[in-house]
This record gives C-alpha cells, sequence and structure tokens, in this order.
C-alpha cells in the first residue's frame, strides 16, 4: 500500500511539473528576460561616413572600441562617397546618422530636407592643394583640370575657395571633375588625368614624395570651416532623442579614447587607410587627432557662414538665411553641461608620447623635494608654496609661443599658464601686431604666452603678507 500511495504522489508532483513548465513556455519571452538587461536586443542602425581620409577617425575608432556596443547601438558602418550624397542617403532614410562635410548638410537643408548637424568634428579646412609637378604659379592651372569628390563636397567647396582667391573661375577658366574618394583622385593625378587635386594626409606624404607641388596649404589660412560633422534629421531627433543622446554619448567617449589611446588608434587608422606607412600615420593622429579634432564637439556657427556665404553667390536662399538653422546643439550641450565631456579628460590618462600629454592642455606640476632647514629651523613653508605654485599654473616656463589648438580662447590660455582666464587681456597685448580681434583666433595661429610671474609673486605676497 505504501508504495502505491508513494507512487501516485510521484505522478501527481510530475504533473504539476508539467503543467507550470508549460505555463511558462506560454509566458512573452521580454518578462522571462526583463532582469538580463544585457540580454535585449540592441538597437540598430546605420551610419555612413562620407571619404576615406584621417577626419573620418573619430567614428572608426568608436565603432571599433566598441562604445556604440556600450550604449546598446547595434551600428553599421557604411561609406557614402561625397557629402552631398550622403546626405541625401539620410533624407531617403537609409542611415540614421552621417559622418559628412557640413557643405553637403547645408545644401540639402536649403532645399527643403530636415538634416541638421549635431556635433562637429573638424572646423577648419585642413587640405592641402596638390598640382602637378611642372605647374608652379596658379596661372598655370587656366585650361587645365582639378578633381573633387562630388559637387556640394568639402573638396569642392576648398577648391572653388581656392580658385578663387587666384583670381581663377570654377568651370571656366579651371575644368572641376567628380571622381570620388581621395585615393581615386589621386589616381588621377598620377596619370595625368587631372592636374590639381585637394587632399589630406597620408596622401599629401606620399604627392610630395613624388614630386608633385604644393600650390597652397589651406590649413594656414586660419579659416573657420565646417569641414566635417556628424548629421541626421529632425524626424530622428522629435521620433527617438534617446537613439541620438546614446550616439552622442558613445562618440564623445570615442573622441576621447582617440585622443589619449595613440597606439591602438593608430592601428585603426591603419586599417580603414589600408596603409602600415608609420609617418604617414604619425602625421594623422598628431595633426588631425590631437590638434583639430575638439574634445567638445560643437560645430562651427562661424563656418557655417562662411558656407552660406559661399553659395550666396549662386543661392539667394543662402543669404537670408541663418547659421543656427542647421544645427541642433542639444545633445552636445546636454552632454557638457552635465559635466559628462569633463570628467573623461578629468583625470591625465596613460599615453605614449610626449606630444599626446600636450594636447590634453592640462598644467604640468613638477614635485620637488623640500630643502634641508638650516641650523635646525623648520622649512619656510610660505616660500615653498609661493614657488608650488608658480611651477602648477606654468608661469616658470614663460614666456613661450604656442600654436592655437581646437577649442582654444584667449581666457582659456589664461587660465592655463595663469590660472585666471580674466587675465586674457595680457595674452591679446602682447600679440597686438597679428592679434586684431581677440574673440577670433584660428587654428595654427602662432601666439607668444608672456610671463605673468612678477604679478603672480605680488598677489601671492599679498595674500601672505
Amino acid at each position: 500500500m505504501n508504495w502505491t500511495r508513494d507512487k501516485r504522489n510521484v505522478i501527481s508532483w510530475w504533473s504539476l511539473f508539467v503543467f507550470f513548465s508549460a505555463l511558462l513556455a506560454l509566458l512573452p519571452v521580454s518578462s522571462q528576460g526583463a532582469e538580463q538587461p544585457e540580454q535585449l536586443p540592441k538597437k540598430v542602425i546605420r551610419i555612413a561616413y562620407s571619404s576615406i581620409s584621417g577626419n573620418m577617425t573619430p567614428l572608426w575608432v568608436t565603432y571599433e572600441r566598441g562604445f556604440f556596443r556600450r550604449y546598446g547601438l547595434d551600428v553599421e558602418l557604411v561609406l557614402v562617397e561625397g557629402g552631398s550624397r550622403a546626405a541625401q542617403t539620410l533624407v531617403s532614410g537609409d542611415v540614421a546618422l552621417a559622418q559628412i562635410a557640413g557643405a553637403g548638410v547645408i545644401q540639402s537643408n536649403l532645399k527643403g530636407a530636415d538634416v541638421v548637424m549635431i556635433a562637429g568634428v573638424l572646423n577648419t579646412m585642413n587640405y592641402e592643394f596638390i598640382v602637378d609637378k611642372n605647374i608652379q604659379r596658379p596661372d598655370q592651372l587656366k585650361g587645365k583640370a582639378v578633381a573633387v569628390s562630388r559637387v556640394g563636397s568639402s573638396s569642392d567647396f576648398a577648391t572653388r575657395f581656392a580658385l578663387d582667391k587666384y583670381g581663377l573661375v570654377p568651370g571656366k577658366d579651371v575644368s572641376i571633375l567628380e571622381i570620388g574618394t581621395q585615393p581615386a583622385r589621386f589616381a588621377a593625378l598620377e596619370a595625368g588625368r587631372i592636374q590639381g587635386v585637394m587632399l589630406e594626409v597620408p596622401l599629401t606624404l606620399k604627392a610630395k614624395k613624388m614630386g608633385f607641388r604644393v600650390l597652397a596649404n589651406l590649413k594656414m589660412l586660419g579659416l573657420e570651416y565646417q569641414h566635417t560633422g556628424i548629421a541626421t534629421t529632425r524626424g530622428l531627433i522629435k521620433s527617438q532623442p534617446e537613439l541620438i543622446r546614446n550616439f552622442m554619448k558613445a562618440y564623445v567617449e570615442g573622441i576621447h579614447y582617440y585622443k589619449t589611446h595613440r597606439k591602438e588608434s593608430l592601428a585603426v587608422l591603419a586599417k580603414y587607410l589600408k596603409t602600415n606607412d608609420a609617418q604617414a600615420l604619425k602625421e594623422i593622429y598628431e595633426d588631425i587627432g590631437l590638434a583639430l579634432v575638439p574634445e567638445k564637439p560643437y560645430p562651427t556657427l562661424k563656418g557655417i557662414d562662411v558656407i552660406l556665404q559661399e553659395l550666396g553667390a549662386n543661392e539667394p536662399k543662402a543669404r537670408t538665411t541663418r547659421p543656427e538653422q542647421f544645427v541642433d546643439l542639444t545633445f552636445v550641450k546636454e552632454l557638457d553641461s552635465s559635466g559628462f565631456m569633463d570628467r573623461l579628460y578629468k583625470a591625465m590618462p596613460v599615453v605614449a608620447t610626449r606630444e599626446d600629454v600636450g594636447s590634453l592642455r592640462a598644467p604640468v606640476v613638477v614635485k620637488e623635494k623640500v630643502p634641508p632647514a638650516k641650523n635646525g629651523a623648520k622649512p619656510d613653508i610660505v616660500t615653498l608654496a609661493k614657488k608650488s605654485a608658480l611651477t602648477v599654473l606654468g608661469a616658470s616656463g614663460l614666456p613661450q609661443e604656442y600654436t592655437v589648438n581646437a577649442g582654444d580662447t584667449l581666457s582659456h590660455l589664461a587660465l592655463r599658464f595663469y590660472g585666471s582666464a580674466h587675465k586674457w587681456p595680457k595674452i591679446r597685448e602682447a600679440n597686438t601686431e597679428t592679434l586684431k580681434n581677440p574673440h577670433y583666433i584660428y587654428i595654427g595661429q602662432q601666439l607668444l604666452i608672456p610671463a605673468d610671474q612678477p604679478e603672480l609673486e605680488k598677489s601671492l605676497n599679498q595674500g601672505t603678507g
């Protein structure tokens, strides 16, 4: 009897187990996985980039180092050559965002599209105008052909800008051919199909080694210009603001990683540019990544206005439109005001070279040993404090020449070198011959940072007297 009762109990428990198993199988899948967010499906988005050049590296690094995945985005990168074509993919919805030439965004917007820029990646021109070996003067380009990627792209604008400066009429004095990527344009120059082209590193180095001439270096013009940025549509911003917010968080972290991890970033560059030329990769990293890509990627309204002025010659609408129409600063301002970006750079990262440390614009603190006291007296703490303050503020290394980097202002430089943003007039006074407008300094400009040590010592003496 006991065996029979035990057998019935086993059958009952087994029936209950089967019943509850079947019931569990009917529950929604999301309920079963609610406590395991890492298993939730990621948001799949396509992001375009418009050229194979060092300008695109922040996007490549963000993707390759997994920052998009950190914020729940499963990203597919696609190459769409030329800013105007990349803007079209945004309008059509084929891609959600694009790292793209500013001119393409502006032209698309003027035609009625809701494309806007949410971040600025490169806010000046970094092209060199490379010409045939036999051309020594701009006028010798008359009757010749030059290449751009696409009409409306940054290379197109830069070419027209340079030709205009030389008094040459694009399309009349000089033919402009649409050829595509930088490698394709350079190949056309090598083959003699064209006699001029705007190039960026590393192809500029290769061109010089082969004997081609540099007719102009646009970086030296000091022009604010929205060369490259991140664009999307107002429709996507409105419908999926959290997607854009997460993209921007990932992208800003990618920029920080790019600036602070030389070896890994050079590897990403080598992969996408398909080159192992160490000299070329180093120049891209230092001249673009460290010097030109801003830590806080705001678009440049002045740079957008420059493009509008250029387009205004043939597009009446461009003459009456304000630069603010082409940007949405919501997300970059959020990350800035919340301290998100500042926290990334708060701690000095481990970097490979002295150049990396310099790019972070942090004061260098030199620890000094306390000198032994004489006759058993206690160390002069006040004197040590004054000396330490001077060292921390960098005053002991002044005067010195300084090359303006992306994001610099006179007040920022005064804060860095003197410990007070209000001392910016001192830098202006030392550069009156070359600095006409204190609100406009340009990337690559050379400034003299004068010494401030006497004033600092006087201030310290008054504070401790």
